[in-house]
This record gives C-alpha cells, sequence and structure tokens, in this order.
C-alpha cells in the first residue's frame, strides 16, 4: 500500500484545507514531519486514520473532538486520503458529525457523518460506494488490513512502540490476538469447554437421576412395608444399611423382589374391594325402600287433615258465592248512577264560579247596556294602537343613552382624523433623521472586519512583546550561565591536560617503582638496575580517569548551556520580529486603542440593526396612516347621519306616548287597566253560559239513570250502590271459589291412592336403616382407597424400577465420553498434564512470536552492534500465571538474559523500534503478502544520544530501499539537519495550522 495525497480541511488544529503530496517525497525514500509541539504532527497521521478507518487511535474511548476549534460555524470538516494497492488507485472522502446553522428555522442542527469511496479508472474517479458500512467493506477488500493492523505495520503511532515490548504476557496476547485474528482458537476452547460442561452435567445429572430414583423406590418399599418379615422400623433400617454398602444393581433386585409382594397385595386388596362394595349396594337398597314407605305415610296423613279443613269452611264459601252475584247485578247500574253524581258536581262548581265572577266584575262599577262579549272584544282592540307605544316608553331611556352616543361617536371619529392628519405631518422629519443617524453608523459598523483584524495584530504584537522582554532576561541569565560553563570546562580540560603532564614526567619513577632484583626491565629487559628513577610526583590512572570525567561533565553542561542559550536566541529573534520593534508599554497602548476602537464598531453594527429596524416601524406606520385615512374620513361621515337619523327617531317616539297615555301617568298603567276590565267581563261571560250547560246535562243524566234503576233488581240508589264491588275484588272473591273446590278435589285424589297402600298407622323409624347402609358405605371406601393405594404403589414401584434401570444402563457411555472430552478440554485450555499451562491460541501466538522475534533480531543485531538479541520465552509463569508468550534480552556483554524492562531508555527505543519492524513483517506476511510501500514513526527519537542516532538513521535508511517512502515525525536538531525533504506544521499567530512542505 502507498499513500499518495491527503487533503485536510476543518480537522484537528488546521482550519483552511492542507494538501500534502506523498509523492513529492518518493525520490528521497525518507521526509520529516517538523514543528513545535503542539502545532499538529500527529494530526497528519490521524487525519490518514480517520480518513481509511474512521477513527482516531489518541481518542479511543473518549471524546472524539475531531473537528477543529477554529471552525465557523458555516465551515465545513472533511480529510481526503488518496492511496493505491494491490487493487488500484483509490480516494476516500470522509466528515465527521458536526453542528451546523440550520437552513430553516434558525438555530443549529446535527450535520451527518459522510464517507465515499472512488476509484481512479481510464475514464477518471468513478464512484464505488457512498455508505459507512458499503465503504467499509470494500475498504477491507482493497487495505487487507484491520486497524489495529495498520496502526502496528504502516502508522507506528507515537508512545506505541514500546507497549509490545514491555508488555505482560496478557496485554501482549490481546494485542497478537487482534493482529492475527486468533480468536476462532479460543472459540475451539469454548466449544471444548462446553462440551465438557455439557457431558460433565449430563453424566451427573444421569448418575443423580438413577439415585433419585432408586432411592424414591427403596423410600416406597419402606412406606408399604414390601421389605418382608421384620416391623417398618427394621425395614428402614435395613433400606439405609443397603444404601450405603450395596451396588445400585444389588439394590435394584432387591426393588424387584419388593414389587413381586406388591402386585400380590394389590390383587388382595381389589378382591376385598368387590365385596364391600356388594354388601353396601344392598345396604344402600333397604334404605332406599324404607324412606320411600315413611314418605308416603307423611303424605296420607297430611292429604286427611286438609281434608277436613276444606270441608269445614263450605258455609263461608256459600256467603261467598252469594256476595259475587249480588256484584255482578249491581254492576249494570255504575256508569248511570256515577253519571248523575259527575253532572251534579259539574254544576255546583259553575254555580260558584259565575257567583265568583260576577263579584269581580262589579267593583270595577261599569255599566254595559249590551252583551258584556261584544263590549270586551271592542275595549281589545282599542287597546292594540297602544302597544307600540308601551314599548317606546319602555325604551325612552335607551333611546337617549344611544341619541347621546351617537354624539360622542361623532366627537371621536373627527378627533381621530384630526390626530392621524397631525401624525402624517411629523413622520417624514422622524424618517430622515433616523436615516441620516442610520447612515453614520453603518459607515463605523463597516470597518468592524478591519478593526478586528487590527485588534488581532496588536494583541499578536503585544503577546510578542512581552515574549521578547521574558526571553531577553531568560537569555541574559543563560549567556552568563554558558559563560560559566565555558570557563569550567576550560578549566577542567587544563587540568586534565597537567594530570597528563604530571603522568607523563613520572613515569620513569612509576615504571621504577614496580622493579623487582632479578626481574626483568619492561623497558630495556635487563635484570639488574643500578639507578632506578624516584617517583616524586605521583598521577595514577584512576586521577586521569576522574579528572576525564569531570572533563566531559563540564562538557556535556556547556553543550546543554549552548543549546538553550542559542534556543532562547531564535526565540527572542522570532519574538522581536513578531512584535515590530514595539516595547510592551507601546504594545498595550496600541492594544487598548485597538480594542477600543473594535469594540465602536461593534457597537456601531448593532446600532444599526436597531436603526434599521426603527426607520422600518416608521415606514411600516407612515403606510399604515394613509391606509387609515379614508377609513377616519367614512367613519366620520357614517357618525353623523347615524346622529341625525336617531333625533327624528326620538321626536316620533316622545309624540307617540304622550297620545297613548291619556290620562294615566304611563302608557303601561292605561294598558293594564283596560286589560283588567276585558279580563273580567269575559270571565262573567263564560261563567254565566257555563252554568247553563251543566244545569241541562244533570237534568238528561238523572232520567237516565232512574230509567235503569226501574228495569233492575234493587228497590233504589242506594241497595244498588251497596252492592257494587270493584273488579279487583270480585276477581278476589272468584278466585277463592274455584281455589277452594280445586284444592278439596286433588285432596280427595291423593288421599285414594294412599289408602290403597295399606301404611301402617305408626311412624316409621329410619334408624336402623340409616345404620347399616354407613356401615357398609364405609367399609367400602376403606376397601376402595386400600386397593387404589396398593395398586398405585405397584404401578409406581415398577416405574421407577424400569427408569432406574434404563437410565443406569446408560452412564456407563456417558462416563467414558466424559474422560475423553475432560482430557482435551483441560489440554487446549492449559489444564492438568499441559504443565507449560498454555492454552491453544496462545500456542499458535508462541509460534507468531517466535517468528516475529527472529524477524526483529535481523535489525536489532547491527542497531545494538551485536550486544542484543531478544529470545521468546516459554518458561512457566509465576503463582500458576499462563505462560508462553514472554520476552527477554540475551546481553552478550554479560552472557546473561534479563527483562526487557531492565534496558536504559535508548536501547528500549531501538529494541522496540526492531520488534515494531519485525511485527510488521509477519503480520504483512500474514495478511497475503502485501506490499508496504508507505510507513510513518511518531517521535521517540529525543531519547538518543548521538552514536545511537546514527544508528537509528542507518536503519531507517534501510528501510526505503525498495521504493518505500519513510515519514518521521520528530523535533530533534540532528534530524531536521540530516534528513532534507521536510513538513513543516506551523501555528499561525491566530490559531489555526498550516503545512509547508520543503
Amino acid at each position: 500500500m502507498r499513500l499518495h495525497r491527503l487533503e485536510v480541511e476543518g480537522f484537528g488544529p488546521f482550519r483552511s484545507r492542507q494538501t500534502v503530496d506523498f509523492d513529492a517525497f518518493a525520490d528521497d525514500g525518507i521526509f520529516l514531519i517538523a514543528g513545535r509541539t503542539g502545532a499538529g504532527k500527529s494530526s497528519i497521521l490521524d487525519a490518514v486514520c480517520f480518513g481509511l478507518y474512521g477513527g482516531v487511535p489518541r481518542y479511543d474511548g473518549g471524546e472524539k473532538r475531531l473537528r477543529s476549534d477554529y471552525c465557523e460555524p458555516d465551515d465545513i470538516s472533511e480529510v481526503v486520503v488518496e492511496f493505491s494497492a494491490s487493487a488500484g488507485r483509490f480516494r476516500v472522502t470522509r466528515s465527521p458529525e458536526y453542528p451546523r446553522p440550520a437552513k430553516r428555522g434558525g438555530g443549529m442542527t446535527k450535520q451527518a457523518a459522510a464517507v465515499s469511496l472512488e476509484e481512479r479508472t481510464d475514464a477518471g474517479w468513478v464512484g464505488r460506494a457512498a455508505r459507512a458500512v458499503d465503504v467499509a467493506t470494500e475498504l477491507d477488500e482493497i487495505l487487507q488490513l484491520s486497524r489495529e493492523q495498520f496502526l502496528q505495520v504502516i502508522l507506528l503511532a507515537q508512545n506505541r512502540f514500546s507497549e509490545f515490548l514491555l508488555a505482560g504476557s496478557k496485554d501482549r496476547q490481546a494485542l497478537l490476538r487482534r493482529l492475527f485474528g486468533t480468536q476462532r482458537f479460543e472459540d475451539v476452547q469454548s466449544r471444548f469447554d462446553d462440551r465438557r460442561r455439557v457431558a460433565e452435567q449430563a453424566l451427573g445429572a444421569r448418575l443423580a437421576t438413577v439415585a433419585a430414583r432408586v432411592d424414591e423406590a427403596e423410600r416406597l418399599v419402606s412406606t408399604a412395608g414390601l421389605w418382608g418379615d421384620g416391623s417398618d422400623d427394621e425395614a428402614s433400617a435395613g433400606e439405609s444399611a443397603r444404601s450405603a454398602v450395596t451396588t445400585t444393581p444389588d439394590r435394584l433386585d432387591d426393588l424387584r423382589r419388593a414389587k413381586a409382594r406388591a402386585d400380590y397385595q394389590a390383587e388382595r386388596r381389589a378382591s376385598e374391594r368387590v365385596e364391600a362394595e356388594k354388601r353396601s349396594a344392598a345396604a344402600d337398597a333397604v334404605l332406599a325402600t324404607t324412606r320411600e314407605e315413611q314418605r308416603a305415610q307423611r303424605e296420607r296423613d297430611r292429604a286427611r287433615a286438609a281434608l277436613d279443613r276444606l270441608d269445614a269452611e263450605e258455609p263461608s264459601m256459600a256467603a261467598v258465592r252469594s256476595e259475587l252475584n249480588e256484584a255482578r247485578s249491581a254492576e249494570g247500574l255504575r256508569s248511570t248512577i256515577a253519571s248523575a253524581d259527575r253532572a251534579r258536581k259539574a254544576l255546583d262548581s259553575a254555580s260558584g264560579g259565575e257567583a265568583d265572577a260576577r263579584e269581580a266584575w262589579q267593583r270595577f262599577a261599569v255599566e254595559v247596556d249590551d252583551d258584556l262579549a261584544a263590549w270586551a272584544a271592542e275595549r281589545l282592540k282599542e287597546s292594540g294602537a297602544w302597544e307600540r307605544a308601551h314599548e317606546l316608553e319602555q325604551r325612552e331611556a335607551a333611546l337617549e343613552e344611544e341619541l347621546q352616543t351617537a354624539e360622542a361617536a361623532v366627537q371621536t371619529a373627527a378627533s381621530r382624523a384630526s390626530a392621524g392628519a397631525a401624525e402624517r405631518d411629523d413622520l417624514p422629519v422622524k424618517i430622515s433623521a433616523l436615516t441620516v443617524e442610520r447612515d453614520d453608523a453603518r459607515r463605523t459598523a463597516d470597518r468592524r472586519g478591519d478593526l478586528a483584524l487590527a485588534q488581532e495584530a496588536a494583541e499578536a504584537r503585544l503577546r510578542a512583546a512581552r515574549d521578547a522582554a521574558r526571553l531577553r532576561t531568560d537569555h541574559t541569565r543563560a549567556e552568563q550561565e554558558l559563560a560559566a560553563a565555558t570557563t569550567a570546562h576550560a578549566a577542567a580540560q587544563t587540568a586534565l591536560a597537567q594530570l597528563r603532564q604530571r603522568r607523563f614526567d613520572g613515569m620513569a619513577g612509576e615504571l621504577a617503582s614496580g622493579l623487582s632484583d632479578g626481574e626483568a626491565c619492561p623497558v630495556c629487559g635487563a635484570h639488574e638496575h643500578p639507578a632506578p628513577a624516584t617517583h616524586v610526583d605521583p598521577v595514577s590512572a584512576d586521577d586521569i580517569a576522574t579528572a576525564e570525567s569531570a572533563r566531559d561533565a563540564a562538557s556535556e553542561i556547556e553543550r546543554a548551556a549552548a543549546a538553550t542559550s542559542s534556543s532562547l536566541r531564535a526565540a527572542l529573534a522570532a519574538a522581536e520580529t513578531k512584535a515590530d520593534g514595539r516595547t510592551v508599554e507601546q504594545a498595550e497602548h496600541e492594544h487598548l486603542e485597538a480594542v477600543d476602537a473594535h469594540a465602536e464598531g461593534v457597537v456601531a453594527a448593532d446600532r444599526v440593526k436597531t436603526l434599521e429596524a426603527q426607520l422600518l416601524a416608521l415606514s411600516d406606520r407612515a403606510a399604515l396612516l394613509e391606509r387609515r385615512r379614508a377609513d377616519d374620513d367614512a367613519a366620520l361621515a357614517a357618525s353623523r347621519e347615524q346622529l341625525v337619523l336617531l333625533t327624528q327617531r326620538v321626536a316620533d317616539a316622545r309624540t307617540l306616548i304622550a297620545d297613548a297615555r291619556g290620562s294615566f301617568p304611563t302608557v303601561a298603567e292605561r294598558l293594564a287597566d283596560t286589560t283588567a276590565k276585558v279580563t273580567a267581563a269575559r270571565a262573567l261571560a263564560e261563567a254565566t253560559a257555563e252554568r247553563a250547560r251543566r244545569a241541562q246535562s244533570l237534568s238528561e243524566a238523572e232520567a237516565e239513570r232512574d230509567a235503569a234503576l226501574a228495569d233492575s233488581a234493587f228497590d233504589d240508589v242506594a241497595a244498588a250502590v251497596g252492592a257494587l264491588r270493584s273488579a279487583e275484588v270480585q276477581e278476589a272473591l272468584d278466585a277463592r271459589i274455584s281455589q277452594h273446590a280445586v284444592q278439596r278435589e286433588k285432596e280427595r285424589a291423593i288421599l285414594f291412592d294412599l289408602e290403597l297402600r295399606t301404611l301402617p298407622e305408626e311412624p316409621i323409624d329410619l334408624s336402623p336403616a340409616e345404620e347399616a347402609a354407613a356401615t357398609a358405605r364405609a367399609s367400602w371406601m376403606h376397601a376402595v382407597d386400600e386397593a387404589s393405594r396398593a395398586s398405585g404403589t405397584a404401578e409406581r414401584l415398577d416405574g421407577l424400577i424400569d427408569s432406574a434401570a434404563a437410565e443406569h444402563a446408560e452412564t456407563a457411555d456417558d462416563a467414558a465420553e466424559f474422560e475423553i472430552l475432560q482430557g482435551l478440554a483441560d489440554t487446549i485450555a492449559g489444564r492438568g498434564a499441559n504443565t507449560r499451562k498454555m492454552a491453544l491460541e496462545t500456542f499458535v501466538l508462541a509460534a507468531e512470536l517466535e517468528e516475529i522475534v527472529e524477524a526483529a533480531n535481523r535489525r536489532l543485531y547491527d542497531m545494538s552492534t551485536g550486544r542484543y538479541q531478544l529470545q521468546h520465552s516459554d518458561a512457566l509463569a509465576a503463582r500458576g500465571a499462563a505462560s508462553g508468550l514472554g520476552i527477554v534480552v540475551s546481553d552478550a556483554f554479560t552472557g546473561q538474559t534479563r527483562p526487557p524492562q531492565s534496558l536504559s531508555g535508548g536501547e528500549t527505543f531501538l529494541t522496540s523500534l526492531a520488534l515494531a519492524l519485525g511485527l510488521a513483517e509477519v503480520v504483512t506476511a500474514r495478511a497475503g503478502g502485501i506490499q508496504l510501500d508507505t510507513l510513518f514513526i511518531d517521535e521517540g527519537f529525543g531519547s538518543l544520544d548521538g552514536d545511537t542516532l546514527d544508528v537509528a538513521m542507518r536503519t531507517l535508511d534501510e528501510l526505503r530501499q525498495g521504493g518505500r517512502t519513510v515519514g518521521v515525525i520528530s523535533h530533534v536538531e540532528a534530524m531536521q539537519e540530516q534528513i532534507p525533504a521536510q513538513l513543516t506544521v506551523r501555528a499561525t499567530p491566530h490559531g489555526p495550522s498550516i503545512i509547508e512542505t520543503r
């Protein structure tokens, strides 16, 4: 896989679109990604990972702050990655989810995440997928690397070098599992554990079932007393002893013998049940016969008593029959008698009404010569003309109020028209004044963009001036420290030179001090030493070594001081350039002026909005007043017309009311007087006519009644009225007569049949028959219970014995299968005889780790000048932990192995880099041998000294062989000097970062 191009916009520290052309570094083979801390070097790798996989490793498990904090609401966030693989050349465009301004209704809405995949063909870029799930599927086939594999073999992210080297076996296993996809072996282990567990549960369940059923059968035998001779307690004790010392087959044989005894007992109990059932049926038949005779005897005695009572009632029933016959004869006269009574009552009522009406009419003292009804009609017709006047009289106050309201409406309409005209005359002056004020504020507000830039520039100069003042002080102090360090270094160098000269001068004396008589001189070889030199100023090798160490320490301090001074000098120059020659006081003054000017621009912008709103409101008001002018004029004319009409209506009403009142105070009183007289006259005329009609009706009703009475059996009206009975009474009398006759015949029939049975006269006693039947039934029920219990015991015992025997026969096969599965599961899971405690997955990963270590050692040997080699360790871990994925370091200087944690910082980095590269080779080989044409390494070089850094650089040079491009992220100055091809990430004064290519 090779990366060609990267475009980043609105992502991380990058606001505007930044473009990285990786093909530009193909000739160099290696390039450096440089920049100050926090500028966004690692964000380039984050963008690559996000574009290909939709995630950033630094944000795993945390807040996904992918969108740039410098973005405006309308800015987009997007990453474009162009790469090539064995399948062709492709381009991925991906955007994260972020809030944006809503197109309708204001506020913010959520911009959904988006991704698309394109392929480059002869016809240009052609889309292949546009949904996240489809793009992920396509990229899996194209890249052939998961995200974990990509981060381990292509994008070696910051702080991930040493993770794999220093990780424990558990963490190393988790990483290797993700890289090599060995979860399937853990699934195999889980499946075997599940099968072992199922087999164990099945065997245990079957054995438990056999034991439970045998125990239950033995308890049943003991309860039923089927063990043979002996009491129940002895049988229970025997059962316990058998359960403790005998095997299941022996216990089953004992149970089968008990089953034979249970079958015999069930047959005997069934025969006893049949005999008891026959005895119970015979006793029930005797009881039923006795009960029937007792019931018939009681019914006979009751019928005799009832018939005697009915015979005694016969004289009273004759009187009832006579009363019913007279009532039925008088029923024909009921209507004529009632009609005559009603006519007399009506005449009395009409005479009283006539007297009351005449008294009421006489109170008015009105003399009427002709008919009263005609007089009332004439008066009623005359009063009809006064009703309109009465209505107007009631509304007289309301008419006055309407007249006043109309006059007020005329005044109101006139005032509204006058006020509208005055306001229309004032509005043009106000609009003109606000327009001038708005234009002045707009000119000030239009400059706020330039004022904001000026404010930002002033803020940048102020920060730079303050930084320059601080850096100037720090640089002066650093120069003083450098001068002191230089002096100390020179002194240490002089002291070392003097010690070396003193040792050289005293070398003869030092040699002479080691001479002995008879031994050869190491210089001339003579065995005699006539005049050895004396050692007056001794200087040892340890003194020289101590002085050299002091010189080296002083040199290191001087180098550090020089680096600090150089860094501060460069920073001071950069700060003075940004400050543009301003002092802190000048920069603060300019900043305050810029802030005030920008604030005025912001205030002016707000004032423009306010004034425009006021102008719009005034314009709308002018238009509204113009529209209201015609309405006001029309309202004034209408109110005046209404006032004229109401004035005329009030005058006409007053004239009509005066005519209708006459001599009365009000029209209502005159109407009330006339209405009362008309009502009294009509009432008297109607009462007189009603009395005459009622007298005629009474005469006719009495004549009809007397004629009917002459044709009847009654002498006078009083006798007929005394014989009358209501319909309910007649029905009751008739029902009493019929019921007595029917009941007497019924009782005679019942008594006749019972007398024929010759029943005894003494009462029949049921107690002997009931006791005999109850005793026989109790015996039968006991026999039924005993037979059912014996039969159930035999059937249940037979089922338990057969089930236990069948289950016991299956346990041998289950036990053999469980032993095989347990051995396999323990071996695969690192238990039992697996002394190394290596699970199947760990065993497979151990083989992969051996290849990784072998590939890493090919580079580590050269990087450590032959001192270090990695070794795979399968030593048994402490406290019973799993083993098989250990890594130790073999030290050629000591001939011993030691843990990776004992390496120094630089050694750890080189070893981790070698291991990471070895891991990359093995992973790519397992992924189908894909070609890795691009590789990124993020940081870690700052822990290396000069010589070790050279070794690392040689390793990086080897990585670019075969056309591979290597990107290195570092801020080490030595690497910036050795790698000319560079991407520089620089933060602008306003905050966002930009990418520059060199």
